[in-house]
């Protein structure tokens, strides 16, 4: 945790001494600044408590704010400023809200009284959350747009299917930001502007991509068991999937619900008996059949060895039952050189 050059509390009791009774108690409620973990009122809630509309306690609080920074108490409590701006200088002049008041304070009334400060500051602007990005600070607008821009770009150039390594999504995001700002950024500060972006993820994993991939956004069963398989890299039983999701993820699976998860989702492919793949490694859908089918139609025919050598790369199942569906003569023949090939 970061460490102030100031205490939040007598700072701010410092500055609101300089306005009149009614005045303070509305800018302590409005920002939750006493009590233990006080939390913010809404302007609606404040006018009700004082009769008045919600557009007098936005005016009240504007001239609060311009009342403290004319005052001598704000000249006075500039070394408590410029340890915030130091602090988000230190940040690179931009950093998600949460993340800095997190850094900062432990309890919800100091992360408030922070906030306030910030808000009274005249060299912090806050960026309000949307659609893409989440609350933010900065002292340099300019520069924040440009880290937007890169994460813009960043999300842009990825599928819904795509999972990278945090290393390689810092990377990737750090060249980017080379590009926007001309300007080297080390690899923790761009980890951190990484969470600025709402579009953007990880999983439990830790692995990034798009933040609305249910890869990323894990949601039940199937997005756990996803993720397993692809830890493990190679196909698992359904029981042994069940088990690992409850091992590395701590949640409930049971065995039946994680087997009926499985049947269900096309990114899993059953290729023996109970054993499930992801398709994404190349396993095809069907059965034994369908594979055989798939093969000959990309190949071509093919002798029995070299057949059975291929479907063996896609299902885990006994040599002689992959002869058997051989035998089916609707669906093959052999050829003249004693190959297998589709019935046309």
């Amino acid at each position: 945790m970061e460490k102030l050059s100031f205490k939040p509390n007598q700072a701010v009791k410092s500055l609101l001494a300089t306005l009149p009774e009614r005045t303070r108690d509305i800018i302590e409620r409005r920002y939750g600044l006493v009590g233990k973990n006080s939390e913010p009122m809404t302007l609606e809630a404040i006018g009700q408590i004082y009769d008045i509309t919600r557009e007098r306690v936005r005016q009240i609080e504007n001239f609060a704010i311009a009342s403290i920074r004319k005052s001598d108490l704000y000249s006075k409590a500039r070394p408590a400023f410029e340890s915030l701006e130091d602090i988000l200088t230190e940040h690179g002049g931009l950093a998600k809200e949460e993340l800095i008041l997190n850094e900062l304070a432990k309890d919800e009334t100091s992360k408030n009284q922070i906030s306030f400060l910030l808000a009274l500051g005249e060299s912090f602007i806050r960026l309000k959350e949307d659609d893409n990005y989440h609350h933010r600070w900065t002292t340099d607008e300019e520069k924040a747009g440009k880290v937007h821009a890169a994460l813009d770009n960043l999300h842009g150039a990825l599928t819904y299917e795509d999972l990278i390594a945090e290393a390689e999504m810092v990377e990737r995001f750090s060249e980017q930001l080379k590009k926007d700002l001309n300007d080297y950024v080390t690899a923790p500060q761009a980890r951190k502007w990484l969470e600025l972006s709402k579009r953007l993820g990880s999983n439990p994993l830790g692995e990034w991509g798009l933040a609305d991939s249910p890869n990323v956004r894990t949601r039940g069963v199937r997005d756990y068991a996803y993720l397993v398989l692809r830890e493990h890299g190679k196909p698992l039983h359904f029981t042994d999937v069940a088990k690992q999701i409850e091992e590395m993820f701590d949640r409930d699976a049971h065995v039946a619900t994680t087997h009926n998860e499985l049947i269900k989702d096309d990114r899993f492919v059953l290729v023996g008996r109970g054993l499930y793949a992801l398709s994404e490694w190349g396993y095809a859908n069907g059965v034994v059949r369908d594979v055989i089918k798939n093969i000959l139609k990309e190949k071509g025919a093919l002798s029995k060895e070299d057949l059975i050598k291929e479907v063996l790369k896609q299902r885990q199942v006994k040599k002689n039952t992959i002869y058997v569906n051989l035998q089916n003569p609707r669906y093959f023949r052999k050829d003249s050189k004693n190959r297998y090939a589709l019935v046309s």
